[in-house]
């Protein structure tokens, strides 16, 4: 498992995969002139100026088509990727604003499968009314040439690898599953790999934008979806619109200083869990305090350890899938109860429940089949910056300091964050400050003890941007908006629909 990055809500997570573009009828859509024409960087007026030929697809109101874009932009005539696009028309009434791009995270995660089910249906309907909804898979991800590595048995065996290893024989394997991870990718993705930085997605969207016949982007962009867009903005502070960034990223980290403040992230919200859990009459681990139930965890952990159980499958539950069933109940407590009955089934001996969370955060469906979130995950964070640790040496060092971020998860998480160190492509990108100077202004929303995107990468990412404007939900969970503040939904939709950001510093619970 690797938690570094692996951004999307959990709600994303369970309920969109599965969708398929399909259906047959077709049109023709041309950009209007203002919104390309001299704004179309030197050599790429052809991709700027192409038709875009839209068909019926997925369900019942959505349309799909292809665009393209060069492979390699600093070489654009080497090669073409084919990215797939969807969109929901603005049902009205009022006057149409414009496009509303969205992306819910990953990297990796599926942003036509974000439209197609719950976007284009769960956003509240006076946005729906005056935008267009509009979805581009990033290159590498589900429908655009997406990137592939192991077959679902070979996935099978790398997720169930011990990542807390007590002896270099364990190291060993460990590091020898990262290779076998990478080689494959390579094999089977060698093309497309060095090409699916976040900075080349921004790139497309900027293409789609004109496309599209805006003049501006408006995006609302979850988790990883806020680095998207802040390097967006960055890239093209002229053109950015209305742009939401909740579950903010802060780009100025190294990626080992992120993976630690995540450690501590899922730490905090686990001890938020605990808190929560002794206080029901069933909690499996004890009804006393957070620190017992902690320790009773850790206890768990250690006992799949040495002796994994039965899951009623072929697969047993070690601690490494426990633990990626315990992270992926982390990101919503709307999960907790569900939780707390895997634990207590792990307790006597019934792994189930806790390998069903570790699958809907895998995206492993009941038939074996991966899909490809976890692939581009590493694919574009190897990418988008140089590895944490370059050997295992390097990582035993960083142990006591991840230890210290989270006695339940520091191990795990140090080891995971080993992945990149076998990457067969040198990253591309580097940490660096988002200032995105003359853009409109931009919402950065940050929830106070989220897991994955800490609250302080909200603080610091809306401190970098010039025109960044904070607004804080206090509370659980993975992101925030549309998951029941008033104060937050509001603070949102009136941004989108009239342009009018927060005042800077708006607190929500």
């Amino acid at each position: 498992m690797d938690t570094r990055r692996l951004l999307r809500t959990f709600a994303t997570a369970l309920g969109t995969a599965g969708l398929l573009v399909s259906g047959c009828s077709s049109g023709g859509s041309t950009p209007s002139a203002s919104a390309v024409g001299s704004s179309a960087p030197s050599g790429l007026s052809g991709y700027y100026e192409q038709k875009l030929s839209w068909r019926a697809c997925g369900v019942e109101g959505f349309q799909c088509t292809t665009m393209k874009a060069p492979r390699d932009y600093a070489h654009p005539g080497a090669g073409d990727v084919k990215l797939a696009v969807s969109r929901k028309g603005a049902t009205g009434p009022g006057e149409r604003i414009g496009s509303l791009l969205v992306n819910p995270g990953g990297p990796g995660g599926s942003a036509i499968d974000y439209l197609q089910g719950y976007a284009a249906i769960g956003y509240p309907a006076q946005v729906r009314a005056r935008y267009d909804m509009v979805a581009i898979d990033p290159r590498g991800v589900a429908r655009s040439e997406p990137v592939e590595c192991l077959t679902g048995t070979e996935m099978d065996t790398f997720t169930q690898v011990d990542q807390t290893p007590d002896d270099e024989a364990e190291a060993s394997k460990l590091g020898r599953a990262f290779k076998t991870f990478a080689d494959g990718c390579e094999k089977r993705s060698g093309e497309i790999l060095p090409h699916v930085s976040t900075v080349e997605t921004a790139r497309d969207m900027d293409i789609l934008r004109g496309l599209l016949g805006d003049e501006k982007l408006h995006y609302v962009g979850a988790s990883y979806g806020t680095f998207l867009g802040a390097t967006y903005a960055d890239l093209f502070p002229t053109r950015v619109g209305r742009l939401v960034l909740d579950g903010a990223m802060d780009p100025s980290l190294e990626a080992v200083d992120m993976n630690r403040d995540q450690t501590a992230g899922f730490e905090g919200a686990f001890q938020s869990f605990a808190a929560d859990c002794v206080k029901q009459p069933d909690c499996p681990l004890g009804t006393t305090s957070a620190a017992d139930a902690a320790a009773a965890m850790k206890q768990l952990f250690a006992d799949l350890d040495e002796r994994p159980i039965p899951t009623g499958e072929s697969r047993k539950l070690g601690e490494s899938l426990a633990t990626t069933g315990v992270i992926a109940a982390m990101y919503d407590e709307a999960a907790w109860p569900q939780l707390r009955d895997a634990i207590a089934g792990a307790r006597k001996g019934d792994g189930s429940g806790l390998l069903a969370l570790s699958d809907s955060y895998y995206e492993r469906d009941p038939n074996g089949k991966y899909a490809n979130l976890m692939y581009a995950n590493y694919a574009v964070n190897c990418l988008d910056l140089p590895a944490s640790f370059p050997d295992a040496d390097a990582v035993e060092k960083a142990v006591p300091s991840f230890e210290k971020a989270s006695p339940v998860f520091g191990r795990n998480f140090a080891w995971a964050a080993l992945n990149c160190g076998y990457w067969p492509v040198d990253a591309t990108g580097s940490a660096h400050r988002t200032v995105a100077e003359g853009a409109d202004p931009i919402v950065v929303v940050g929830t106070t003890r989220d897991p994955a995107t800490p609250y302080k990468w909200a603080r610091s990412l809306a401190d970098q941007l010039s025109s960044g404007t904070l607004l804080t939900y206090d509370g659980d969970g993975h992101t925030a908006y549309g998951r029941g503040s008033d104060c937050i939904d509001t603070a949102i939709n009136t941004y989108l629909l009239e342009g009018t950001a927060p005042k800077d510093g708006l607190k929500c619970s």
